[in-house]
């Protein structure tokens, strides 16, 4: 089991930066890929950035990259995103996310998550 606890939203302006982070319960965090997804208001759920189980590997969304970094330390079981130059349609709940395997092709789909946090909320005005 892994419980999975967001944090660090909240409202910025456009250009501005915050960084999220997902704290991880469980002994067996280091062992899941983690990933960051986002939903907005009337939209779908959708993929932001992933990262695998040592961090060998990073995955990001085109509508992210060059903006946003994902990161992880299996020490103290966190994972972050760091996100710069946001813009309004970046405005969404994210939710932090672990799989038991992590590719890229399967990356980007929620049905390959087995835990979910609550969600942080991001708005970004412009």
């Amino acid at each position: 089991q892994v419980q999975l606890v967001e944090s660090g939203g909240g409202l910025v302006q456009a250009g501005g930066s915050l960084t999220l982070s997902c704290a991880a319960s469980g002994r067996t965090f280091s062992s899941y890929g983690m990933a960051w997804f986002r939903q907005a208001p009337g939209k779908e759920r959708e993929f932001a950035a992933a990262i695998t189980w040592r961090g060998f590997n990073t995955y990001y969304a085109d509508s992210v990259k060059g903006r946003f970094t994902i990161s992880r330390d299996n020490a103290k079981n966190t994972v972050s995103l760091q996100m710069n130059s946001l813009k309004a349609e970046d405005t969404a709940v994210y939710f932090c996310a672990a799989a038991p395997t992590l590719n890229r092709a399967s990356m980007s789909v929620t049905s390959s998550y087995n835990y979910w946090g609550q969600g942080t909320q991001v708005t970004v005005s412009s």
